[in-house]
């Protein structure tokens, strides 16, 4: 807990650093010449039991701290945090939210889940809308991992509908800037490799209860384009045109569907994406790099692969090179120490990053915001 005095301390210095200089810029680090004005993002999980007052004092701190856009989870595959006319509320956090931020100067960017869906009478009545592995198990019924692997299947127009309709609710709302995209992919074939014995698992190769997207629906239309039915593939991972029609999938819902939407309401719209692209298509099926978003935010959470923080600066590199727009390096800091927090700021800074996103604001402290502060604002 930061108290008064420790808030009112680091406020007042971050806010004199930031007035002295109130933008960052870099000649980026993978041969682009243009400078980069930095942005940062903080994802976070609002508490609806914080007052407006305490609002006001986490907004004014994180600003001053370096912040300039946070990522709020608006919508978390069960339950809104907005006034939705579609969507299970759990209370309008995102309405009394937008004032108190834009006030302090932060932008916000509505976070919502994209495929698992938890809704009890969407699983009712639209049982086959869910995505399948390829054993025919529905997500319903034996969802991957955890339970909340309730994903829907990406290639159906009724379950792209449905998506790009809470979109369209979070664009029509005044004062929000954008909205951002999480698990917008299969679920994951293969887990990041420090996750494994979290799950009791070795997935040295895709197996078939985590290998996804054999939904009746697909098979169908992938056997009418193709004549083969891809649940009898003996080995789907070299099949091509069967990796190439579940990455197209997830594409087309994007750029056809959720861009669109989020355009139409005058927002911008982000996402949430694996370590890549290269990476990604293995892992989830996600070819975020064809992707026309208007900002990228991978999640290059280093201790998942049981790497250092040179996997930051690598995958920061490729993902500049491989979209046209800025990239934000996802950082996951709730392991790091205070040596570790800032030589990973220094990573995604060093391969081209456009500014980091922290995961998130609840492992966030003091002494990680004056880090924090002293790493960006300059």
């Amino acid at each position: 807990m930061i108290t008064k005095r420790e808030f009112l301390r680091m406020a007042g210095a971050a806010a004199m650093a930031a007035a002295a200089n109130p933008v960052r810029t870099f000649a980026t680090g993978v041969g682009r010449p243009q400078a980069r004005t930095l942005k940062n993002f903080l994802w976070l999980r609002p508490s609806i039991a914080k007052t407006p007052d305490d609002w006001r004092r986490d907004f004014d701190l994180w600003r001053a701290s370096g912040i300039h856009a946070i990522v709020p989870e608006i919508y978390n595959g069960r339950q809104a945090l907005f006034q939705s006319a579609r969507l299970p509320v759990r209370a309008p956090w995102l309405e009394t939210a937008l004032p108190l931020a834009k006030a302090a100067g932060l932008e916000v960017h509505a976070w919502m889940w994209c495929m698992p869906c938890l809704i009890e009478s969407v699983i009712r009545t639209h049982p086959d809308w869910y995505n399948v592995n390829a054993k025919g198990e529905s997500a319903v019924d034996k969802p991957a991992y955890v339970d909340y692997y309730k994903f829907l299947d990406p290639a159906r127009p009724e379950v792209r509908e449905f998506v790009r309709d809470t979109v369209r609710e979070l664009a029509a709302i005044p004062g929000l800037t954008g909205v951002h995209l999480d698990y917008i992919r299969h679920p994951d074939a293969i887990l990041p490799s420090g996750l494994w014995s979290k799950y009791g698992i070795v997935q040295n190769k895709v197996y078939p209860p985590y290998d996804y997207g054999y939904t009746a629906y697909s098979r169908q239309l992938f056997k009418g384009k193709t004549g083969i039915d891809p649940i009898e593939l003996k080995d789907p991972e070299t099949h091509a045109a069967w990796m190439q029609y579940r990455l197209d999938s997830v594409v087309d819902l994007v750029n056809d569907y959720l861009v669109p939407a989020a355009h139409a309401g005058g927002k911008q719209i982000s996402a949430a994406v694996f370590p890549g692209p290269s990476r990604a298509r293995v892992m989830v099926r996600q070819d975020w790099g064809r992707f026309k978003l208007d900002r990228f935010l991978p999640m290059l959470y280093h201790t998942f692969y049981e790497a250092g923080p040179e996997f930051v600066k690598q995958y920061t590199e490729e993902a500049v090179r491989t979209v046209s727009k800025p990239v934000h390096s996802g950082l996951f800091i709730d392991p790091l120490d205070a040596a570790a927090f800032t030589k990973t700021i220094e990573m995604a800074l060093d391969g081209g990053a456009s500014g980091v996103s922290i995961f998130d604001a609840g492992a966030m402290n003091a002494a990680r915001w004056a880090l924090l502060a002293k790493a960006v604002v300059r």
